[in-house]
């Protein structure tokens, strides 16, 4: 535990340009000491390495995209070839000439060793590199800077197996150490005043020994299989009704839900004053109307319980079957959920 972490803007670095040796820069500007942390915007990494696009941004996000997440309007939320959820691809139009893009840098974690190589070389010590992204979070308003790349620091602190001040076991618990860094050093950098590199000290305890760079900021994406909002609830729906097999191929699996909870989810809205729906033997049920209710509003309440119940079922891959048998008036409807 850091009881004492400073975080310092480097100051006179200029304007990146295309060939720059960011480095150099760096080294010229920042007297690094042994077990700095060095953080660095993605911005002056791409522009060093000359992905200024002159383009339009909306052109360009399809074709930095794997795949949609979600959207609402001209907002999109893509995934990344890098595995970033982020929007607009993570195309920057700011701080950059009017009608210039900035693209993320193509390997952020081979970015960042070579940044950490580089560095230590010059000034002679050893050094870890954070790149950073700024990126809105799920839920909550405003952006903050995560790690996009990182060497020579674990991205994750595993505290899985530990127990607290109280004795309690820790099960899931990974503070994700190069986002907090990220999002502490953009307080110093800002967005408009022109300082995209920090020093931080005082995690020299955290930097790895020289030649080892640790598992880079790759280690921080969720895999696919774990992802339980991979995507937005219109795409979601999109991808179930046309069944398509390349997400799967990705690694998103489909979704495995009993049928039992299927059903309990689309009687959970009906009204059950008015109907009931009962158990008729495996992946069988019946809607029944109950005694008194009006019998045209009871067929109203059986019939939006089948189509809620025929939407969940394309998610899951499955298909709902409805008979009616007109002898039986007890008896609205039966209902057999059957795999695809």
């Amino acid at each position: 535990m850091t009881d004492r972490v400073e975080a310092v803007a480097v100051e006179g670095l200029g304007e990146i340009r295309t060939g720059d040796d960011l480095a150099a820069l760096i080294h010229q500007a920042a007297r690094l000491a042994e077990g700095d942390v060095v953080v660095v915007t993605s911005k002056v990494v791409s522009k060093a390495a000359g992905l200024v696009l002159d383009a339009d941004r909306d052109d360009l996000v399809e074709q930095h995209s794997v795949r949609m997440v979600a959207r609402r309007g001209p907002t999109r939320i893509v995934r990344t070839r890098h595995g970033l959820t982020l929007a607009a691809a993570g195309l920057d139009a700011s701080n950059t000439p009017p009608g210039t893009v900035v693209a993320l840098p193509t390997e952020p974690d081979d970015e960042a060793r070579a940044l950490r190589r580089r560095l230590s070389r010059l000034a002679g010590v050893n050094v870890a590199v954070v790149i950073t992204d700024t990126a809105g979070r799920a839920w909550r308003q405003g952006q903050t800077d995560i790690a996009i790349g990182v060497a020579g620091l674990a991205p994750l602190e595993n505290l899985a197996g530990t127990t607290d001040s109280h004795g309690n076991r820790l099960t899931v618990t990974a503070p994700a150490i190069a986002d907090e860094i990220a999002a502490a050093t953009d307080l110093v950098m800002g967005k408009t005043a022109g300082l995209p590199v920090a020093v931080v000290r005082g995690l020299a305890d955290r930097v790895l020994p020289a030649g080892h760079d640790g598992e880079g900021a790759a280690a921080l994406v969720r895999p696919a299989d774990a992802d339980l909002f991979g995507w937005g609830a219109v795409d979601a729906v999109r991808v179930a009704v046309r069944r398509d097999g390349a997400d799967r191929a990705a690694g998103f699996p489909e979704p495995v839900d009993p049928v039992d909870a299927l059903v309990d989810d689309a009687s959970a809205a009906a009204d059950q004053t008015v109907v009931k729906v009962l158990s008729a033997g495996p992946a069988r049920w019946r809607i029944v109307a109950v005694t008194g209710a009006p019998p045209e509003v009871a067929a109203w309440e059986a019939g939006a319980f089948v189509e809620r119940l025929r939407a969940l079922a394309v998610s899951t891959r499955r298909t709902v079957r409805v008979d009616r048998d007109p002898e039986d008036a007890g008896v609205l409807a039966t209902v057999t959920v059957s795999p695809t």
